[in-house]
């Protein structure tokens, strides 16, 4: 996740950083470019289409549907920041709940060995949970054409849940807890996975492919409609004005299309595994 001061308006104007859009966008806006220029000279100097052509009408269009994809991107931003959010919340309960077992394990267990196999496995779930949402296999679980391998043992955050469930039980087999105890702790234990099964509705559920696929359209002949009607107004300026068009609009969806996936290794991905790493200090703080 990329750490910055959103107080610096210096360095957001001028530097790029490896989240921007930009670099990702320059062979498309070269393109575009490209394609602006050719009909800037074709209608200018080929066809020489005079200014009361049918043509220059075709900027009402652009003016009617301007709206119309200003709603679809912000719907779309809106949402895809929703689910980074709520991949967020979901992994701050996650803290807190790893946390409260600690302090009552804690209060509740005497014995060192014991002690130190929950100092152990407590943090080491949300270490394996976060490298269990960074497998790419992990987001193609409910696709219809990819058919996964079925290995239980790759699902790594569900045996270290049941490990702790197992030596939790053990410990009210041998009287260690109580049956009150035991389920003081089993309610911090299923809220685990329940953390992971919420994780994974994210991670595998993207946006419907008829929307996301609609809006990408749409951009596309948007932009690519915009040189005909302009041209008679901007001249050779529509080149850069379409380029810039189709780098707002183009930026949006790639922002949207990174923070609906919140889990994974891009810039603007959640810090798993820095959450985690603090997951285990304050556990070992706790048991120590």
């Amino acid at each position: 996740m990329t750490s910055y001061n959103p107080k610096d308006w210096i360095s957001f104007i001028f530097k790029l950083s490896k989240a921007d859009t930009f670099r990702k966008l320059i062979p498309m806006m070269l393109i575009i470019g490209t394609y602006s220029a050719v009909i800037a000279y074709l209608e200018m100097v080929y066809w020489k289409l005079p200014e009361d052509s049918h043509v220059k009408n075709i900027s009402i269009m652009h003016s009617m549907l301007g709206f119309v994809i200003s709603l679809l991107l912000a719907y779309r931003t809106n949402t895809a920041y929703d689910r980074w959010w709520e991949g967020r919340k979901i992994w701050g309960g996650l803290v807190n709940n790893s946390r409260n077992l600690a302090i009552k394990i804690n209060a509740m267990i005497i014995n060192d060995t014991d002690r130190v196999f929950f100092k152990k496995m407590i943090p080491l779930y949300a270490s394996v949970l976060s490298s269990h949402l960074n497998n790419n296999d992990t987001s193609k679980q409910l696709f219809d054409d990819v058919d996964l391998e079925i290995d239980y043992q790759k699902h790594l955050p569900n045996q270290i849940a049941n490990n702790l469930f197992m030596k939790v039980n053990n410990l009210y087999l041998s009287k260690k807890i109580s049956g009150d105890q035991l389920i003081v702790i089993n309610a911090e234990l299923q809220s685990f996975t329940d953390t992971c099964g919420a994780c994974e509705r994210i991670k595998n559920t993207p946006i419907p492919y008829s929307y996301s696929a609609f809006i990408k359209k749409f951009i596309f002949i948007y932009v690519l409609t915009l040189p005909f009607g302009y041209v008679f107004s901007l001249g050779y300026f529509v080149i850069p004005v379409v380029v810039f068009i189709f780098y707002v609009l183009a930026s949006l969806e790639l922002i949207a299309e990174e923070i609906e996936d919140p889990f994974g290794e891009d810039a603007n991905d959640l810090p798993t595994k820095k959450i985690a790493e603090n997951i285990k200090k304050n556990v070992e703080e706790i048991l120590n």
